[in-house]
This record gives structure tokens, C-alpha cells and sequence, in this order.
């Protein structure tokens, strides 16, 4: 069995490396190609070309790069339809994603499942029925999901989300992680500025005056920021104006296993968590880590995404959990004083989020089958029939 499979950002490469794993268990002689990040390559996938060259968000953010990123979707659905695999599977990043996917099933008859249902709950909810025009099967992360695809025509499975079945540290880890880097009984702040560049240069400066004005009024702040190895030298930089002290988990000449068992000692370790929006919610969701979440992107794109969202938050933990617990603050509301003032409120009656953490993992399937063999389960099946 031959599978096409293409993710263009790290959230992707995780989702799509689970995938894969699942997908070998149950079909050992699969074979793969595509695009994707260190955790698929990890996997046994040859990336066609860098999977950073896609990683840009925003509609702002996107227009410089237009050229590019059309002329790799031509590139990337003529090598589908030319190596003509069992499956294309294609991961979030829909803008993307989603035009290759067009031009595949205008040139051929190749099966294409896409991972990661579109956010028609929160906005654009017409994309439902314009993707059913050349994705046969979606694989979605979120049990209230699948109605709103089939009732379009499309094959719809709930798989859950592959972070309810990624390893978390024990305490012993902690307190290994907080006696190696001299934190003792310190309050920890953990603060995750982004993955992609963009992220890390609007929201440097903000959080770091967010940190500045917290330790102002915790005496005894300590910061760690885990870094993404594609963003690491410049989180680095951004940092060096932060509070005194700051600990950036540099994963750069470490090996992946090791940068991520310290990054989750960090997780479980922390106290409060500042956190660009994303996925990584419900990251520290799993971990049971109190968070605040802020944004900054272009003011156009803010704008025109804001004119057409359908709910009041971004953040998945208060979306799957119906509740608003976890502060996100966007757009011009990413201001220092409001961050600083979310993480004291945090900080003084953390309650309320672990038990919306605990309820927002349980519905997404923590305790039961990995997710990734779900999804894997359900191309199989869906392929066979």
C-alpha cells in the first residue's frame, strides 16, 4: 500500500506522525511520500521539500509568499497524480493542503482524506460543502465534528486528538527538572512565544513585558521557555531582554527524545503557562498546566478573521469543555497589563481550568485506543469498503 501524505506545519507532523505509526502497525508493507516535519520523517517519510516552506499563517502573512506556495501546490498534485498512490492524506493546513487536494481530483481518481476537519463551528462554515467537492473522507479531531461534514456529503470519523495519548512526566521528573535548573520551590512561569517566526517577533516583546510586570508583583519568577528547533536561535535572541534569569530549553544538538522528555518535565513542572494561541492548548491541557493564551497577528488579518468568526474564544480547552476559563487575549487586547493580570488571576485560583482540562481530555479520548491507530483504523476501513 502506497500513501501520499503531506502536513505543513509542526501541529501537522505530529498529527501526521501518529498517523503513520498507526498505519504501519495495522499495514506493515506501507510505503510513504510526501512532506512533512522531523516526526514524520521520523516515521520513514523522504519530505519532497521542507515542510517550513509552509508554515505561514495569516492572509497578510501569506500574500508575499503567494508566488511560492502556488507554484509548490502545482509542483506538489502533479507528483500525487504522477506516482498515483492508494491515498493522499492531507494535514490541516488547508490553504495549502485543500488546493492540492483540488488539482489532484480534477487530474485523477485518487482517494483523498484530509485530517483535521475545517473550523466551520468557528468560522467560514460554507468550507464544509467546497471541500466535499474533492475530499472523500475526513478524519476529525473533535466529537461534534463528523455532522457537520457528512451532512455535506463527505465520510466523517471522530479519531480524537492525538495529545490525549502522548506521555506526560511524573512528578519525580519535575522535581528533577526544577532541582537541575536551580528553581527549588519558585513560582515557574512557562511561556511558549510560538513555532513559526512570525509568531516569535509579534509576541516577543509583549511577553516579556507581560513577564516583567508578573514578577513585579511575584517575587521569585522564574521563566522557562521551551523553543521549537526551527524558531530556537531566534527565541534565543528575544529573550535576552526578559527578566533576569529566563531559561530558554534550547533542542538544538540534543537529540528529539531528550529536548522532549525536558520540555515535558517543564510542562508538568510549572505553575502558570503564557502560550501563543495553536494547538499547544491543549498541550498544557494534558499536562494540567494552567495557561493563559495571547495573539498578535497582521491587523488586517485580525480584522477580517474577527469580522467573520462564529464564536468568542480560540481556545480549544474553553471550546471542548463549553466553558471560558482560559483567558485568551487577541489582537489588541495583547497588550502586557492585560497578560500579567490574566496570569495573576491564574496564579491565584487555578480550580476552575483543571477541572475544564480534565473534562476537554476525557471527552477527546484520553484512556482509550491512541488516536493515531483511530485515524489509521479508519483510512483502512474506509479504503476496503
Amino acid at each position: 500500500m502506497r500513501v501520499f501524505i503531506i502536513a505543513g506545519e509542526p501541529s501537522g507532523d505530529r498529527l501526521g506522525a501518529a498517523l503513520m505509526a498507526g498505519l504501519k502497525e495495522l499495514q506493515p508493507d506501507i510505503t510513504f511520500d510526501g512532506i512533512g516535519g522531523e516526526g514524520m520523517q521520523a516515521q520513514g517519510l523522504i519530505s519532497r521539500f521542507p515542510m517550513k516552506e509552509l508554515s505561514v499563517m495569516g492572509i497578510a502573512e501569506i500574500l508575499p509568499k503567494y508566488r511560492a506556495l502556488k507554484a509548490r501546490i502545482r509542483e506538489t498534485a502533479e507528483q500525487v497524480v504522477s506516482t498515483a498512490p492508494d491515498v493522499m492524506i492531507t494535514i490541516d493546513s488547508p490553504d495549502f493542503s485543500l488546493r492540492v487536494a483540488r488539482l489532484v481530483k480534477e487530474a485523477s481518481q485518487i482517494r483523498t482524506v484530509h485530517y483535521v476537519a475545517p473550523t466551520v463551528w468557528a468560522w467560514r462554515p460554507g468550507r464544509a460543502a467546497k471541500m466535499a467537492r474533492y475530499i472523500d473522507h475526513v478524519l476529525a479531531l473533535f466529537p461534534f465534528e463528523p455532522p457537520l461534514m457528512t451532512r455535506e456529503g463527505m465520510e466523517c470519523d471522530f479519531v480524537g486528538h492525538p495529545v490525549v495519548a502522548e506521555p506526560q512526566a511524573t512528578s519525580d521528573a519535575a522535581e528533577a527538572f526544577r532541582n537541575a535548573h536551580g528553581l527549588e520551590n519558585a513560582p515557574l512561569a512557562l511561556v511558549l512565544p510560538g513555532s513559526r517566526s512570525g509568531e516569535v517577533a509579534r509576541l516577543g516583546d509583549v511577553f516579556g513585558q507581560a513577564l516583567a510586570q508578573l514578577r513585579a508583583s511575584h517575587t521569585g519568577l522564574r521563566i522557562v521557555v521551551p523553543a521549537a528547533a526551527a524558531v530556537a536561535a531566534q527565541v534565543c535572541e528575544a529573550t535576552r531582554s526578559w527578566p533576569e534569569g529566563t531559561i530558554v530549553l534550547d533542542p538544538r544538538g540534543r537529540s528529539v527524545e531528550e529536548a522532549a522528555a525536558e520540555k515535558r518535565a517543564a510542562f508538568r513542572a510549572a505553575d502558570v503557562a503564557l502560550a501563543a494561541s495553536g494547538t499547544v492548548s491543549l498541550e498544557l491541557a494534558a499536562a494540567r498546566t494552567p495557561m493563559v493564551i495571547a495573539y498578535r497577528m497582521h491587523w488586517l488579518s485580525f480584522r477580517l478573521i474577527k469580522w467573520m468568526a462564529l464564536v468568542d474564544t480560540v481556545t480549544l480547552v474553553n471550546l471542548v469543555s463549553e466553558t471560558r476559563v482560559v483567558p485568551d487575549f487577541l489582537g489588541p487586547d495583547c497588550t502586557a497589563e492585560k497578560i500579567a493580570g490574566g496570569m495573576r488571576a491564574v496564579l491565584a485560583d487555578p480550580g476552575a481550568q483543571i477541572k475544564a482540562m480534565e473534562l476537554t481530555m476525557q471527552r477527546l479520548g484520553e484512556g482509550g485506543e491512541p488516536p493515531g491507530l483511530r485515524a489509521a483504523r479508519a483510512v483502512l476501513a474506509r479504503l476496503q469498503a
